[in-house]
């Protein structure tokens, strides 16, 4: 008879810090508001830690968004709406937070996965984010179309590169056009990525001789063992496997880069997190539940301790991960 295999141990991050003699982690200054806007989504890929989907029904309402740019209003010293899914254009507070941060003189990024640019309702989609002058970061985890379709579903890849022919077109990435778009990998499977720098010249060369491609960068980040990815490394029975190889790789170079520490993360429905990895573990923000209808500005978020769990040895290993990508050369 088969014996069920135990669940992987948790392993306490802070403990780690303590072990090193390294200070709790804390806020430092904001520069970046991080909203996911929802969780519907055109595509279900299998490292999604948001679990998103087109079955998904989660989603921001106005009065949330309102609220939103009323505190990004409030809050100069944030420079970045950082907006995110699901995918993030499929929901109706997508462009009202987006024309709003740009009158606000804040710079609106899109984590985009490129195919929902050819779902319905979404033909004007790529001609908005150029007039509006949206920064796009674009999910390509490979360069070969059987990777890329493996991770994420039948014709993904094909799609995806029409979609960043496209925002060519537009003048994203192109000389002089201030139009910024940057490409998303993250591994296949249990493994951390390969060199960022290596990584971005192999995208650049591939893309270009292959398709005509240009972008301004490559952010390396490693998948993180929570929720769909979590399940599956259950499924493989490698969960525990795969968070020794983070907690072995861990990188204390890495802690002053943290994305947690100049960021925030908004929920759907307006809660506040540290990060999204810890909204989707609906780990509090600071240890206690907080709403953005139950602050006055953001500054109020700066300085506060930060929630941490077994996931955070996942942006913490070898150079490091954030949604900016490695942290570390």
């Amino acid at each position: 008879m088969n014996t069920p295999a135990a669940a992987a141990p948790r392993i306490d991050f802070d403990s780690a810090l303590r072990a090193r003699a390294l200070p709790p982690l804390r806020r430092g200054r904001l520069r970046s508001l991080q909203v996911n806007v929802g969780r519907r989504c055109d595509l279900a890929c299998h490292h999604c830690h948001v679990e998103a989907g087109p079955k998904r029904v989660e989603r921001m309402d106005a009065r949330t968004a309102e609220r939103v740019l009323e505190l990004l209003e409030k809050s100069p010293e944030i420079e970045t709406l950082d907006l995110t899914g699901g995918a993030p254009e499929l929901h109706d507070v997508f462009r009202p937070l987006v024309a709003g941060a740009r009158r606000l003189g804040r710079q609106p990024v899109d984590r985009c996965n490129l195919t929902v640019l050819f779902e319905p309702g979404q033909e004007d989609t790529a001609e908005f984010l150029a007039a509006e002058r949206v920064q796009v970061i674009a999910s390509l985890p490979c360069y070969t179309p059987e990777n890329v379709d493996r991770q994420r579903g039948r014709a993904v890849f094909e799609r995806s590169i029409a979609a960043l022919q496209w925002l060519n077109r537009l003048g994203y990435a192109q000389p002089g056009s201030g139009l910024e778009l940057h490409l998303v990998y993250n591994p296949l499977g249990p493994s951390l990525p390969a060199a960022q720098a290596q990584l971005e010249a192999d995208y650049k060369r591939e893309l270009a001789a292959r398709f005509g491609i240009r972008f301004d960068h490559l952010f390396t980040i490693t998948n993180m063992p929570i929720k769909r990815f979590a399940h599956a490394l259950a499924r493989e029975g490698r969960e525990q496997e795969y968070l020794s190889l983070l907690v072995n790789h861990f990188n204390p170079d890495t802690l002053p880069g943290l994305m947690c520490r100049s960021l925030v993360s908004v929920g759907f429905d307006g809660s506040l997190y540290d990060c999204d990895f810890n909204q989707m573990l609906e780990l509090p923000l600071a240890g206690s539940p907080r709403s953005v209808w139950q602050i006055e500005s953001l500054a109020e978020l700066e300085a506060l301790p930060i929630a941490t769990a077994s996931h955070c040895f996942g942006c913490t290993a070898g150079a490091g991960s954030s949604c900016g990508g490695s942290l570390t050369a």
